[in-house]
């Protein structure tokens, strides 16, 4: 069986105890080590990993990037995960369990310059990179083995090293033979992590797994499926297929081919982002339509700066709610042209929340679709909003005052109220 130490790149053909030339402990091995090449690649707690890069004396205390006691968790790092913090998670939750915590608002563009050095970084194995995210994507690595004179396994795990090393990120990777499989394996072994699932081991590693596992398979899908009897992957592997899609349709056939560790998906480099958004969950149910329209002010202001650091627009803004008795309202309008600003986002959704009569909420979200290109994106008014331009160079300079002097510097009004 082949194997591989991830600390000095050592490589041989039996797994050793700990390598012999490092000493290290750090050793993957699988009998397809060397054959596979469909790779995910995941930085570990991406967002407090930076914060703690750029703030040494940071290293040893738990940081949440996030916002708020009415906000969310963006992401954790692993200290604060052991007291229980999840990303999405309250932020006043977050606080209560644990209040040590060093809580810091997020820098999406600064994540996002970060996220630019790691995918060059990518992009010296392979062109074909699929990004998710900043902080994750998938690659494929088939027929490189000539060029960098070494497996696509040892070439990912040196990859690993050069990121922690000179960006001073950790990351997790995942092997597989298809990307279904190459990001569940991703989450197998995190922090650092380096794990592999081979064609051989498919099978009897998804045969118990529950039906949460795939991807795609949300709440909804979930019970769909519990009320069929479906609670497993083994469940759906006992399904005859076309009975699958004759119940649940195209979704029905997606699911019992990734249940039986199928997926044809290529790593597709060009694969457009569809859509940035945000949404909270709020501490206690919210009525008052003035008090939605500070959360929805906040949440526009960190979609906004993700499209700005993107260079993306977007055509269409949808609005979410969801009431307190967890039914879901969802309204889209189309711009009459591209947009990328917090005050675009914010004036459209705040007239879509002021269409409907929503009660009282228990969440609200909100986001641009139909992206495109950002060039000459911000609007010019006309005669249902002539204050319009003015809005849009005001948000600019704000923009141009925190890239210098950081995000907490200036903000609007009612971005205080919002965050906190």
């Amino acid at each position: 069986m082949p194997a591989l130490c991830r600390d000095c790149l050592a490589v041989y053909e039996t797994p050793p105890p700990r390598c012999p030339q490092c000493r290290g402990p750090r050793i993957v091995s699988h009998p397809e080590l060397f054959d596979l090449s469909i790779a995910h690649l995941d930085c570990d707690a991406f967002y407090a990993s930076i914060e703690k890069r750029d703030d040494p004396s940071l290293a040893a205390r738990p940081v949440i990037v996030g916002g708020g006691t009415r906000g969310v968790v963006s992401t954790c790092c692993y200290v604060a995960r052991i007291s229980g913090v999840r990303s999405a998670m309250p932020m006043f939750k977050a606080r209560q369990i644990c209040p040590d915590a060093v809580v810091i608002r997020p820098r999406m563009a600064h994540y996002a310059d970060v996220s630019r050095q790691i995918r060059a970084r990518m992009a010296a194995l392979t062109p074909l990179i699929e990004p998710l995210s900043l902080d994750e994507a998938f690659l494929d690595l088939t027929g490189t083995a000539r060029l960098h004179h070494a497996p696509p396994a040892l070439s990912l795990a040196r990859l690993a090293q050069q990121i922690e090393a000179e960006i001073g990120v950790s990351v997790s990777i995942g092997l597989s033979h298809n990307k279904f499989l190459a990001k569940i394996a991703s989450d197998l072994d995190k922090p650092r992590g380096f794990a592999v699932i081979g064609r051989g081991d498919t099978q009897d590693f998804l045969r118990d797994k529950p039906t949460s596992l795939l991807w795609g398979v949300g709440a909804a899908t979930q019970a769909a499926l519990a009320q069929a009897g479906i609670r497993s992957l083994a469940d759906i592997r006992r399904q005859d297929r076309a009975a699958m899609a004759r119940r649940f349709g195209t979704q029905g056939d997606r699911i019992w081919r990734l249940a039986h560790g199928q997926d044809e998906r290529r790593v597709s480099p060009d694969a457009p982002m569809k859509s940035v958004s945000a949404e909270t969950t709020f501490a206690t149910d919210i009525a008052d339509p003035e008090a939605l329209r500070d959360q929805l002010w906040h949440l526009c202001e960190k979609v906004s700066a993700r499209m700005k650091a993107k260079g993306f627009a977007g055509r269409v803004v949808t609005l979410k709610l969801r009431r307190k008795d967890f039914s879901a309202q969802t309204r889209q309008r189309a711009l009459t042209e591209p947009a990328q600003l917090a005050d675009t986002l914010f004036t459209t959704g705040s007239a879509l929340l002021a269409a409907l009569d929503p009660g009282p909420c228990r969440l609200i979200g909100i986001g641009y679709s139909d992206l495109c290109s950002a060039a000459d994106s911000d609007p010019v008014g006309d005669l249902l909003d002539p204050g319009a331009r003015a809005r849009a160079g005001a948000e600019r300079a704000i923009d141009r005052i925190r890239a210098r002097f950081g995000r907490d510097s200036i903000a609007k009004g009612r971005g205080w109220d919002a965050g906190d």
